[in-house]
């Protein structure tokens, strides 16, 4: 088969939206953002037209070997440019001012390398107080610990594979904190949180409302207590009480001074307003002028509608004004918040949520004029708690960790915590677990052909560290961690593939627990030319142990028994029915199907990772039918709905796959629920799982769906389809 080669196309249209956000957006950080994504595109274009830059292959680079972190746009896109390069960073320049050498990699390269250099390395070591962000800052800190180790060999060994790129590359380690206890994590640390919520400026109706609620409705009511100290049998101006024009000058005078300090509510400025019409006529009335013709009727229309000043009718309604007022607006409490965060390190997170986001004290009240006693707003509690440093299990179990997706981006930490163990020393097992997290932030490569993308192992200086790795003494924890993360992920997200982030985490917890498990990604419909590695037929027998003859395979109609390995991309292009024309459709029907017989991981998870869920398999079943309603629901009324049907098929997949895995008993009794949830659904929901329960109910009688004595309306839900999918117009 020909070689397939990557489209610059995509690449310009990228490049075309970059241009049109840059030129026109109206906020100057996305305008910033959107130059930084021109240049890097402009930079993916050119090396694709001068053939410098190769993108497809797993070096796209030329003059780079494959372990280099490469600068990589969306898509996969690599723009010519090592991560690791580029300017100088601030800590590089400042150690260079302090060792006296020039302000250039290789010369501090060198020196590094000097007994001085070495003894800083080893000081590092040993107190952790480093940052690695990028795979290549740790090399220099692992020649040091070869060194010390006595391990000359595998030091030079290093130093020979990443010296020719020390003018290029940075290899030695960012300043940093102490250390943070392994097993805790969080999304995100304070000082991102800092930054978000200072970001969010005030709201200016909110603003303007609490303004017209504290400034001027109540210089209103003082206009309009001045104007009834003259009204007499209903005229207006009938007396003039001892100094009332005084007072009145008095509250003209003021009414300048608010103007110019509180200046977001405008209505006071309206010329026909009840209230400027009274402020109007009393600059008129001391002007010695007459007053407005609607003076009058201003006057009875405020007593009117609120009430005479100092009644209890008008007193409740400004109290509770007030009490609005008072209350703090979002962005008064989310300046509490900051306030109460500010002692924090910017690159840690908190151990618990509730110092941050309680209630408003006596003393913050005296200080921001925000009401004690007032709640922080749950959204505030939300972004705090983003940060919040806990077990993953309890970040889940809050909510912290609302998707597979981030879950997956998460569990590095605890990755990189466990397979470090095998290593003896606390100083090796620290660097190499922030080099495995660093790894693990790398972004991945557009690859064709079958490539596949970088291990870690492939990192000079890991395969050097590797050698001092005991595998057999950690390997009964690192399975555990990885059952767990199987569970983990089972229960927090029955409804939602893994995604591949994620699959890669649990395939290194496997290897380095020993097991031959055959994960597999999600491929992408928009590349696929046609062909599976060889993992995805493993995959697919592997799951046939499992499932063959259960629920499962009797719904989807495979023959497991009947699999060859040697002709499964046939065997998938077969169950699609696609022809051979090429469209994204019918690549994702091709994927689709490759996915139901190898379960997408799910047999994996079972055996041999061993995964047993809280709620058990009728449990799981029934919250990824769940997920599938509520999939279902978004497609009514929606002018895109592929997606949503596609996910809901995905839930539906796994649902039945957890059905599979119970008794006749509690299927039959998680099908007759799943009908019971669905009559509760909307109309449209109903109509469009109605036939897939049909279709599930008729199988689970012992029927087919495939040898034409289904009932009519009975389907099998699959997310692709070629020429439109029939629950779109369902």
């Amino acid at each position: 088969m020909n070689e397939v080669q990557a489209n610059p196309g995509y690449a310009a249209g990228q490049m075309a939206k970059a241009f049109t956000t840059a030129m026109s957006h109206e906020d100057a950080d996305t305008r910033r953002r959107a130059e930084e994504r021109l240049a890097r595109w402009r930079r993916v274009l050119d090396g694709m037209g001068d053939g410098s830059l190769t993108v497809g292959s797993r070096t796209p680079v030329a003059e780079l070997p494959a372990w280099v972190t490469l600068e990589v746009a969306r898509g996969g896109f690599a723009t010519g440019a090592a991560a690791a390069g580029g300017a100088l960073l601030g800590f590089e320049a400042d150690a260079a001012r302090r060792a006296g050498v020039p302000a250039r990699r290789a010369a501090l390269f060198r020196r590094m390398l000097t007994e001085d250099g070495v003894r800083e390395l080893e000081e590092r070591l040993d107190d952790g107080r480093y940052e690695v962000v990028l795979p290549e800052e740790s090399a220099l800190l692992v020649v040091a610990w070869l060194l010390r180790a006595g391990d000359r060999a595998g030091a030079l060994e290093v130093l020979e594979e990443i010296g020719p790129f020390a003018d290029r590359l940075r290899f030695a380690p960012r300043p940093g904190a102490q250390p943070a206890d392994a097993s805790l994590v969080r999304r995100e640390p304070v000082g991102e949180i800092r930054r978000r919520i200072a970001g969010r400026g005030p709201n200016a109706a909110v603003e303007t409302m609490n303004e017209a609620l504290a400034v001027w409705n109540p210089f209103a009511d003082e206009l309009l207590e001045h104007w009834l100290e003259t009204v007499r049998d209903g005229r207006v101006l009938a007396v003039e009480p001892d100094g009332w024009r005084g007072r009145g000058t008095a509250l003209l005078a003021r009414y300048e001074r608010l103007a110019a300090e509180h200046t977001r509510c405008t209505k006071h400025r309206r010329p026909k307003e009840n209230a400027a019409v009274l402020r109007t006529s009393l600059a008129d009335v001391l002007a010695g002028r007459a007053p407005s013709r609607l003076l009058r009727h201003a006057i009875a229309s405020m007593v009117a509608r609120r009430g005479t000043p100092g009644s209890a009718e008008h007193a409740a309604l400004r109290g509770r004004q007030a009490a609005d007022a008072a209350r703090g607006t979002h962005h008064a409490l989310a300046q509490v918040v900051l306030a109460r965060l500010a002692d924090e390190p910017d690159d840690a997170g908190v151990p618990a949520v509730e110092p941050f986001v309680g209630p408003v004290t006596a003393d913050e009240a005296r200080r921001t004029g925000v009401a004690e006693g007032t709640r922080v707003p749950d959204r505030l509690r939300d972004t705090v708690e983003t940060a919040l440093e806990a077990p993953v299990a309890t970040l889940v179990e809050r909510g912290v960790v609302p998707s597979a997706e981030v879950l997956a981006a998460l569990v590095p930490q605890l990755t990189a915590a466990a397979t470090s163990q095998a290593y003896a020393d606390p100083a090796l097992q620290r660097v190499m677990a922030a080099t495995y997290r660093a790894f693990r932030n790398r972004r991945s490569l557009l690859l064709t052909n079958l490539e596949s993308q970088v291990r870690l192992h492939e990192l000079p200086w890991v395969r050097a560290a590797e050698r001092h790795r005991d595998a057999g003494a950690t390997a009964p924890r690192v399975r555990g961690v990885l059952t767990r993360l199987a569970e983990l992920a089972l229960q927090g997200f029955p409804g939602t593939i893994l995604p591949n982030p994620l699959v890669a985490e649990l395939r290194a917890l496997a290897e380095r627990a020993g097991l031959d498990v055959p994960f597999v990604e999600e491929l992408a419909a928009d590349i696929f030319m046609g062909r599976f590695s060889g993992k995805f037929a493993k995959a697919a027998a592997h799951a046939g142990e499992l499932l063959d003859g259960t629920l499962y395979a009797r719904y989807y109609g495979i023959d497991y028994r009947a699999l060859d390995a040697r002709r499964f991309g046939d065997l998938c292009r077969a169950r699609s029915g696609v022809t051979d024309r090429w469209s994204v459709a019918g690549n994702g029907m091709v994927i689709e199907q490759a996915q139901i017989l190898t379960t997408h991981n799910l047999a994996s998870l079972v055996h041999p990772v061993g995964a047993d869920p809280l709620d058990g398999w009728d449990g799981l079943a029934r919250r990824a039918f769940g997920t599938a309603c509520r999939l279902v629901r978004k497609v009514h009324g929606d002018p895109h709905p592929l997606g949503a049907i596609k996910d809901a098929a995905y839930a539906w997949r796994q649902a039945v796959f957890f059905l599979a895995l119970c008794g006749l008993k509690e299927q039959v009794a998680v099908v007759a629920w799943m009908q019971d949830e669905l009559d509760r659904q909307a109309p449209g929901v109903v109509r469009r799982l109605d036939p897939v329960l049909a279709g599930l109910r008729h199988v689970l009688a012992g029927g087919s769906l495939d040898d034409g004595a289904a009932p009519p309306h009975a389907r099998r839900l699959l997310g692709w389809s070629v020429g439109g999918h029939w629950m779109r117009d369902a």
